[in-house]
């Protein structure tokens, strides 16, 4: 039986009081492994952000999320809130209190931005990834961002590596081929041309039926599909940084892969990657 695998991932100057520049750097040391919080590698920093204080101080005030996030102009591809109340906030250090609180939900790799309010009674932390619907035309033409892909995802094979909690061998670099491409190009446009974002097709199809479609004739397969990410280094680091994405990424199984990325500017994310990975029949 064939084996088949996918996974599907989604500056305003900032003017900082103590306090709030103090819950900042804690936030990034627990995402860093450097307190209570057990972190998974390689997370990066959440990089802090004026339109995201507006929202999560809105929040503390009862405004709702659509309401804030419109009224602030923040397109969120991704949006999570926290917020702790009670005696305990101005009597315990809010780092404290948010490792306490937030260890699991401060581990989301797909969070980029973050912006945090707090007074003697609350504290709310608003994290996001945003919506980047500008795209350069430059160099997106033909196959070079998938073969730019290809060269990452091999130097990545190269070295052992941790996908969430499994410590994964380096294994054999992986080839180019054409049909995969394709396939990974179709799906992309479709994404892009319609705005949805799956690994189901509006047609009903599955990955391995587009691959099929295309011309490959395969052993086993898997997919990964991004959107929004600006370029291919922020693609294949957003799937290295996802457990599901990463063991695809890592697969020893998988001898060939494809990439391609299309754009639509007037698509809720502007961008959309697929990868898919193969072993030839």
């Amino acid at each position: 039986m064939p084996i088949r695998l996918f996974s599907g991932l989604l500056l305003l100057c900032v003017c900082l009081d103590a306090a709030a520049g103090d819950l900042y750097a804690a936030i990034n040391r627990l995402r860093a492994n450097e307190g209570g919080c057990v972190a998974a590698p390689g997370l990066a920093p959440l990089r802090p952000q004026a339109a995201l204080e507006r929202i999560a101080r809105e929040l503390s005030q009862g405004i709702s999320r659509q309401k804030s996030l419109r009224d602030a102009g923040y397109n969120a591809a991704r949006f999570s809130s926290l917020s702790i109340t009670g005696s305990a906030v101005g009597a315990v250090p809010a780092g404290t209190l948010v490792e306490q609180n937030y260890c699991r939900e401060l581990q989301d790799a797909a969070m980029t931005e973050v912006g945090v309010y707090r007074d003697m009674h609350q504290i709310w932390i608003v994290m996001a990834a945003p919506i980047v619907p500008h795209v350069p035309q430059a160099g997106y033409s033909g196959n070079m961002p998938g073969m730019r892909i290809l060269d990452l995802v091999n130097q990545a094979r190269a070295t052992p590596r941790y996908c969430g909690n499994s410590r994964l061998d380096a294994a054999r670099p992986v080839r180019w081929n054409d049909s995969l491409a394709e396939a990974s190009r179709r799906h992309a446009e479709d994404m892009a041309r319609y705005g949805y974002f799956s690994h189901n097709g509006r047609d009903g199809s599955e990955p391995w039926d587009r691959i099929q479609r295309a011309g490959y004739r395969y052993r086993s397969m898997g997919e990964n599909i991004a959107a929004g990410q600006r370029s291919p280094e922020d693609a294949v680091a957003g799937w290295i940084s996802s457990p599901g994405h990463c063991a695809n990424l890592m697969n020893p199984v998988f001898t060939e892969m494809g990439a391609a990325v299309a754009v639509n500017t007037r698509s809720s994310f502007g961008r959309y990657w697929t990868q898919a990975f193969g072993v030839p029949h």
